[in-house]
């Protein structure tokens, strides 16, 4: 057990530049892409942090040669092999990215891999990705974490139909390893219960960007489905951009203690759903603005409250409910069912948390209702999730005295969140 981090309160508005490392999400496709490729790559800006460890010990578990550049910084090489092989374990820890991606690229291998990861992740959905895979030629054991894949040196691929509403990274591991099936891969995604789309959409669209980036040809015209023709993926240099969802936490100091935050390297054009969140900040009342400096967030003198529908950029709904904690006018979160699956179930977590302060917080079918009410000082839940330990963190500027249980799980994508907090506040003026 840790000791509780008391989350510092904000004495002052919070004004600060916080440079954040680069994106989780763009660091694990482009180090699965240039496993796959012919020739290997080189990653500039990647992230350091649990998360892209645990992918990169699992490629180097499938005799991936993949090493730092040797000075210290965020350049990661992958050099070009023989490709995947077995026998091999693989631990997943809590990654999503991991457990649902790599499964795909370790079909092609020949050696039976096994894998596991931390408690909750047995408890995550990893059915439908299995079955897919079982649909297009693979033999494993199990349903869940821990299962064993029977790698038979290549996969003869073709069309799959999943449902993929509890999750995009079931679109998203299929179609990253796709061009290295004999007939490439189809997916075709149908929820025969109540119609669900496909959550986080703009995370598909990153992948599908990434992959013709790398020289893969990709067919995603028809509504629900995409097509990967089988074929080469190129050796290239990925640039990571910062994590813009990790970026959140940070605008939201300026948000929530009427403060100026800029993240700079902000790009202008991007698939990551953290970029949603100056729309979001702007109707909670936030003046935000975007130049050569970066994205920078001015906080308001009153938060408002927000009806919005964050399907499309769900990760960003702990940073949301942190800040509609702390409005003063009720908000409706719609859209998040999905986030039931993820490292935590985050809907209850929140509503538990949130109420245990003494705020108003009820779930619905497909999101929360928080109505805003004096909080008092408590001990602030992570459930080993990152975004909910950041949360925390961020209703404690406002609450003096809060603690969080452990905000050491924050490595997962953030290597030091707590100096990074603490470097942002000492500079408030």
């Amino acid at each position: 057990m840790t000791q509780p981090w008391a989350a510092p309160s904000a004495t002052a508005p919070v004004r600060a530049t916080v440079a954040v490392p680069g994106s989780k999400s763009i660091t694990n496709r482009a180090l699965l892409l240039a496993a796959l490729s012919d020739g290997g790559g080189t990653l500039t800006g990647a992230l350091r942090s649990r998360d892209s460890r645990l992918m990169i010990d699992a490629l180097q578990a499938l005799g991936v040669p993949v090493s730092d550049a040797g000075d210290g910084g965020d350049q990661v090489i992958v050099a070009a092999h023989r490709g995947l092989r077995g026998p091999a374990r693989v631990d997943c820890g809590l990654a999503g990215t991991v457990m649902r991606f790599v499964p795909p690229a370790a079909a092609i291998a020949d050696g039976d891999i096994h894998f596991d990861g931390d408690a909750r992740a047995r408890e995550r959905p990893m059915r439908t990705v299995l079955d897919a895979l079982r649909a297009l030629g693979t033999d494993i054991d199990g349903d869940a974490l821990p299962f064993t894949l029977h790698g038979k040196g290549g996969l003869p691929g073709g069309a799959v139909t999943i449902d993929a509403s509890a999750s995009s990274q079931f679109v998203s591991g299929l179609l990253l390893a796709g061009a290295r099936y004999e007939a490439g891969v189809t997916v075709h995604h149908r929820d025969t219960t109540a119609g669900k789309p496909v959550p986080s959409l703009p995370h598909i669209d990153m992948t599908v960007r990434m992959l013709r980036d790398a020289g893969v040809t990709v067919d995603d015209s028809e509504p629900n489905t995409w097509r990967v023709e089988p074929g080469p993926i190129a050796a290239r240099e990925w640039a990571v951009e910062p994590d813009l969802s990790n970026a959140t936490p940070f605008l939201a100091a300026a948000a929530a203690t009427g403060g100026s935050v800029t993240v700079p390297g902000w790009p202008e054009n991007t698939t990551q759903p953290g970029d949603a969140f100056g729309e979001i900040a702007s109707r909670m009342g936030c003046t935000v603005t975007r130049d050569a400096a970066g994205l920078t967030v001015h906080g308001p003198d009153q938060l408002q409250g927000i009806d919005v529908d964050l399907r499309d950029v769900g990760e960003l709904t702990p940073t949301v409910a942190a800040l509609a904690v702390l409005a003063h006018s009720p908000s409706v979160l719609r859209g998040i069912a999905h986030l039931r699956g993820h490292e935590t179930d985050r809907l209850a977590a929140l509503v538990t948390e949130i109420n245990a302060l003494g705020g108003g917080a009820t779930e619905t079918e497909d999101g929360l209702e928080i109505r805003p009410k004096p909080l008092h000082a408590g001990l602030w839940h992570a459930y080993a999730d990152h975004r909910m330990a950041t949360a925390g963190a961020i209703v404690g500027l406002a609450v003096p005295g809060m603690e969080v249980d452990d905000i050491a799980t924050t490595a997962k994508t953030l290597p030091d969140f707590p100096a990074m907090w603490a470097d942002m506040l000492s500079d408030e003026r």
